[in-house]
C-alpha cells in the first residue's frame, strides 16, 4: 500500500511539473502576443489620426472639386470665350490644383495602408481568439493542478497513515514473536477441530444422501399406493421398503446425533482456542513488560554505569551510594531501569534523588574486572592485543561479570565507533616528574562495554602523535598513563576484584599498585598480567622509572624490575611478572617455549621463578565479526552445511584481482600477514614460487615496517604484476582480507614463532585449510590430517616442524594432493574445520577460573 501511494505521489509530481512547464510556456507566449498587440494598437492609433486628417483633407478636396465642376458646367453652357476661361483659370490658382493632385495621391496611399492595417487587425483578432483559447487551456490546467494538489495531499495523508500503521506493525512484531510458539500449539488444536468439523461435514453429506434415498423410497411408496398394488409380492416389497425406511431413519437419527456431537465438539474447541488466544495475549503483554529490562542492550547499562561514575567524581553522590548503584546496574536490576526511564524529563538533581531512593537494600557484587590496556578493537587496534581485550571483555560480560576498560585517548583512534562519548567535568590529577598534571577523562561505550579514555594535560602531548606506538618517549608516555589509570580508579572509588594489564605498555600498573596505591586505599584487587609477545619488553634506563613516582633504588634489583641482561636498565615485563598475582600468555605451547633460553628473550629465569602463577591460555576470535554466514564483505554468504558460496567468492576474488578463472578447480593459496622476520618471510617468498610449480594460484595481503623486506616484496609484486596466477597486495585491507579468507582453499602461516595467532582460526572459520608451522598457538590449534597420534576428529590442517623449504614443501604438497585427488575428502575437511569452536567462550571460562581462585585466596588470607 505504501509503495503504491509513493508511486502515485511520484506520478502526480511529474504531472504537476509538466503542467507547470506548459503554463510557463503559455504565459510566455501570452506576454509576447500582448507586446505585439500593444505595438499594433499604437500603429492603429497613429493610422486613425492620419485617417482623420486625410478625411478632412478629402472633404476640402471634394469642395474644391464641386466648385471646379460648377465652373466647368458654366463654361460649357455659356460657350464662353477664351478670356472667360482664362478668368476661370485665374479664379482657381495653380497651386491649389497641384494640392488637389497631391492630396489624391496621398489619399490613395493612406487607403492602401488602411487596407493593410485592416488585414493586420484581422490577423490580430485571430491571434486574440487563439489567446482566449490558450487562457481557457491555462484555466483547465490550473483546475487540474488544484485537483492534483488535493489528490497529493490526500495521498500524503494516506502515506502518513500508512507509516503509522507500519510503526504499529513493528510494535506488534515483538508480541507476535512471543506468540508464535504457543500459536503453533493452537494451530494444532485448530487442526484437530478442523478435522472434527470435516468429519461432521462428511457425516452431514452422508445424511443428505440418506435423505435423498428416503425421499426416493417415499416416492416409490406413494406410487405404489397410487396404483394400489394388492398383490402379495407388492405387499412384501412394501414391507421391505418400510423396513428399509425405518433402518434409514434410524441411521439418519444416529447421523444427526453424531453431527450434533461434532458440532458441539468443534464449538468447544473454538471456544478453547479463543480463550487460550486471549490468555496468550494477556501473558504476552505481561511478558513484554517483564522482558523490557532483560532486552536492554549492553550500551544502556554501560551508559548508566558511566553516569554514576560521573556523579561520584563530581561529588554528587557518596562512595557508598555509587558502589550500591553500580551493583544494581551490574545485576540488571529492573528498579534502576525503571528509575532511569521515569527520570528522562527530570532535572539532574531530581534524577539523582530518584536513584538514591533505590539504595536502601542491595547485595554484594560478583567479579568486577577492569582492563588497563594500550589497545582495544576496533577503536584503537594495532595487533592481536586489541582483539583480545575486546573479545575477552565481551565474553566475561556475557557471563555476568562487571567489566570496564581504561585506554589512552589517542588522537588517531576511531571515535566514530564510540557510543555516547563525552568528557567529565572534573579532571583527575596524577603525579609525574615531580608534580601533578591534570587528566581530562572521557567516557563512552564500545560494543556494549564501558570505556574510560584518559587525555593527559601534559606539555609533551603524549597521545597526540598521530600513531599508537613507535615514539622515542614511549616509556614515559605509557608509564604516565599507567599511573593516571590507577589514579582514576582511586578517585572514582572503584573497588575492582581484578585489574588486568597487558604487555609492557601497562606492565607498570603492577608495581605501582602494590608500592603506592594499596596504601592509598585502592586495595581490593588482584593483579593479572598478560604478555602477548615476549619479544617486546620496553626496557629503558633505570632512572626513567622515577618519573611515574616509583622508587628506582627499591625496584632496580635482580629480584624485581632490573633487566636480566643489563643492571642499569629497567624491564617493565619483568616487573609485571614479579608483582602480579596471575601471569598469563596467549597459548599453552608458547608458555612452554618462553620458559626456554631461546624463546624467553632473557626472561626464562624469571618465569621459572614464578612458574606457579604463570599459565598459557589460547586466545579466541570474535565469532560474530568473523562469520561467513553473515559477513557483508562477501559476495555470497555460506556456512558449514552449505559451502557452495565459497566457490562463488573464489570466482569473485579472481575477478577482482584479475586472476585466471579458466580452471575452476585450480587450488588458490592465500597469505594474510605482517611481513616481519617472525612470520617467516623467506618461507612466504618460497611459497609463492612453489605454489606456481604445483599448478596453483597465490594471493598475498600484507605489508612490512622493515624497509628492505618491503622493497623485496615490491620487486616480487612488480615481477608478477600481469601474471594470471599470482597477485601481491602490499597493504592492509579489511574488506579484502574477509574475501581472501572466504575465497582461498588453503592459507599459509609459516611463522618462526607465533605466540597465539588468529589467522589460522579465522581461516578455518571460513573453510580455508591452514598450512602452518608447529609453534606457539599454531601448535595448539592446527593438527595435521596425517598425524595418527591425533584423534581423527581433531585433525584440521597440514603442519611442518622445521622452518625450512623442505618442511614447508612437504605440507603444501600433501595439501595439494588431497585437494586434487579426493574431492569428497577435501569437502569433508572444509566442513569439519568450519565447525571448530574458536570463540572466546572456553578461553573466558579459564580466565574466570583464574580470577575466582586468586580472589578467593586473597579473601581467605584476609579472614585469617
Amino acid at each position: 500500500m505504501i509503495r503504491n501511494a509513493e508511486k502515485n505521489i511520484h506520478l502526480l509530481n511529474h504531472a504537476r511539473i509538466r503542467a507547470l512547464d506548459d503554463l510557463e510556456k503559455i504565459l510566455h507566449e501570452k506576454e509576447v502576443l500582448q507586446g505585439e498587440i500593444n505595438i499594433l494598437e499604437t500603429k492603429l492609433a497613429e493610422t486613425d489620426a492620419r485617417l482623420r486628417v486625410a478625411a478632412q483633407e478629402k472633404i476640402h478636396v471634394e469642395l474644391l472639386e464641386d466648385q471646379l465642376e460648377k465652373l466647368r458646367n458654366e463654361l460649357s453652357s455659356r460657350n464662353s470665350s477664351e478670356e472667360l476661361v482664362y478668368n476661370v483659370n485665374n479664379s482657381l490658382p495653380f497651386s491649389q490644383s497641384n494640392d488637389v493632385n497631391s492630396y489624391s495621391e496621398e489619399f490613395d496611399v493612406w487607403k492602401t495602408e488602411n487596407i493593410s492595417l485592416k488585414n493586420e487587425l484581422q490577423a490580430l483578432k485571430t491571434q486574440l481568439f487563439n489567446l482566449k483559447k490558450t487562457d481557457e487551456r491555462v484555466q483547465i490546467l490550473e483546475e487540474e493542478r488544484i485537483s492534483l494538489e488535493s489528490s497529493l495531499k490526500e495521498l500524503e495523508f494516506k502515506f502518513s497513515a500508512s507509516q503509522e500503521d507500519v510503526s504499529n506493525i513493528s510494535s506488534l512484531k515483538a508480541e507476535c514473536k512471543n506468540l508464535y510458539e504457543k500459536v503453533e500449539h493452537l494451530q494444532q488444536l485448530l487442526e484437530n477441530a478442523t478435522k472434527q468439523a470435516d468429519q461432521a461435514i462428511l457425516a452431514l453429506q452422508q445424511n443428505q444422501e440418506l435423505r435423498k434415498k428416503v425421499d426416493q423410497l417415499e416416492k416409490s411408496l406413494e406410487e405404489a399406493n397410487v396404483y394400489k398394488l394388492s398383490s402379495e409380492k407388492m405387499q412384501q416389497y412394501n414391507e421391505l421398503m418400510q423396513q428399509k425406511i425405518q433402518i434409514l431413519d434410524e441411521r439418519l437419527q444416529r447421523s444427526d446425533e453424531e453431527i450434533e456431537s461434532y458440532v458441539q465438539l468443534y464449538q468447544n474447541s473454538m471456544k478453547e482456542f479463543q480463550d487460550t488466544l486471549t490468555n496468550l495475549k494477556e501473558e504476552s503483554k505481561k511478558r513484554l513488560r517483564d522482558d523490557t529490562v532483560n532486552e536492554m542492550p549492553s550500551e544502556f547499562w554501560s551508559r548508566l554505569l558511566l553516569m554514576i561514575d560521573g556523579w561520584f567524581l563530581e561529588k554528587k553522590v557518596s562512595a557508598e551510594d555509587a558502589m550500591l548503584l553500580r551493583d544494581m546496574i551490574w545485576k540488571r536490576d529492573g528498579s534502576i531501569h525503571n528509575a532511569y526511564m521515569s527520570s528522562k524529563e527530570k532535572t539532574e538533581r531530581e534524577t539523582i534523588a530518584t536513584f538514591l531512593r533505590l539504595t536502601s537494600s542491595t547485595s554484594s557484587p560478583r567479579l568486577h574486572v577492569i582492563h588497563i590496556a594500550a589497545e582495544m578493537a576496533p577503536v584503537a587496534k594495532v595487533g592481536g592485543l586489541g582483539d583480545v581485550v575486546t573479545g575477552l571483555s565481551k565474553a566475561l560480560q556475557k557471563k555476568g561479570h562487571l567489566v570496564e576498560i581504561v585506554l589512552p585517548k589517542y588522537d588517531c583512534a576511531r571515535y566514530q565507533l564510540v557510543q555516547d562519548l563525552k568528557a567529565l567535568n572534573v579532571p583527575v590529577e596524577s603525579y609525574f616528574d615531580g608534580r601533578l598534571y591534570k587528566n581530562k577523562i572521557w567516557t563512552g561505550t564500545v560494543e556494549g562495554l564501558p570505556v574510560y579514555f584518559i587525555e593527559p594535560q601534559h606539555p609533551g602531548n603524549f597521545f597526540w602523535r598521530g600513531q599508537f606506538y613507535g615514539e622515542n618517549d614511549d616509556f614515559k608516555r605509557f608509564s604516565f598513563f599507567s599511573r593516571a589509570a590507577l589514579e582514576l580508579l582511586l578517585q572514582v572509588g572503584k573497588k575492582p576484584d581484578i585489574i588486568h594489564c597487558h604487555d609492557w605498555q601497562t606492565a607498570f600498573v603492577a608495581p605501582l599498585y602494590w608500592d603506592l596505591y594499596v596504601a592509598k586505599g585502592l586495595n581490593s584487587a588482584r593483579i593479572c598480567f598478560t604478555c602477548h609477545n615476549f619479544e617486546y619488553q620496553g626496557t629503558a634506563p633505570a632512572t626513567e622509572l622515577a618519573s611515574c613516582g616509583l622508587d628506582v633504588y627499591h625496584l632496580n634489583r635482580p629480584d624485581r624490575m632490573q633487566d636480566n641482561s643489563a643492571q642499569d636498565r629497567i624491564n617493565p615485563i619483568k616487573g609485571a611478572i614479579v608483582f602480579s598475582n596471575i601471569v598469563t600468555t596467549v597459548s599453552p605451547t608458547y608458555a612452554q617455549e618462553v620458559r626456554s633460553a631461546e624463546g624467553g628473550q632473557g626472561l626464562h629465569a624469571t618465569l621459572h621463578s614464578h612458574s606457579k602463577k604463570f599459565v598459557g591460555i589460547l586466545n579466541g576470535i570474535d565469532t560474530e565479526a568473523w562469520n561467513p554466514a553473515t559477513d557483508n564483505f562477501l559476495k555470497v554468504q555460506y556456512n558449514a552445511y552449505d559451502i557452495e558460496g565459497k566457490a562463488e567468492n573464489k570466482e569473485d576474488l579472481r575477478r577482482c584481482l584479475r586472476l585466471s578463472s579458466r580452471d575452476v578447480r585450480r587450488p588458490l593459496v592465500g597469505c594474510i600477514t605482517r611481513l616481519v622476520p617472525q612470520k617467516g618471510v623467506h618461507l612466504i617468498r618460497h611459497a609463492i614460487y612453489r605454489t606456481l610449480e604445483l599448478g596453483g594460484q597465490f594471493v598475498l595481503l600484507g605489508s612490512s615496517p622493515v624497509p628492505h623486506i618491503q622493497k623485496e616484496f615490491e620487486d616480487i609484486a612488480n615481477h608478477f604484476q600481469s601474471h594470471e596466477h599470482v597477485r601481491l597486495i602490499l597493504k592492509y585491507d579489511e574488506s579484502l582480507s574477509h574475501l581472501i579468507y572466504a575465497a582461498t582453499d588453503m592459507l599459509t602461516i609459516p611463522s618462526i614463532f607465533e605466540p597465539c595467532g588468529l589467522t589460522q582460526m579465522i581461516a578455518m572459520r571460513y573453510g580455508s585449510i591452514p598450512i602452518a608451522r608447529k609453534t606457539g598457538g599454531l601448535n595448539d590449534s592446527v593438527f595435521d590430517v596425517d598425524d595418527d597420534a591425533i584423534p581423527i576428529q581433531y585433525r584440521n590442517g597440514f603442519t611442518f616442524l622445521t622452518a625450512d623449504e623442505q618442511g614447508f614443501n612437504n605440507a603444501l604438497e600433501r595439501a595439494f594432493y588431497l585437494y586434487k585427488n579426493n574431492i569428497d575428502g577435501w569437502k569433508q575437511l572444509v566442513q569439519k574445520v568450519m565447525g571448530v569452536d574458536f570463540s572466546w567462550e572456553s578461553s573466558a571460562a579459564l580466565y574466570e577460573e583464574l580470577y575466582a581462585k586468586s580472589v578467593a585466596r586473597a579473601r581467605a588470607t584476609k579472614r585469617a
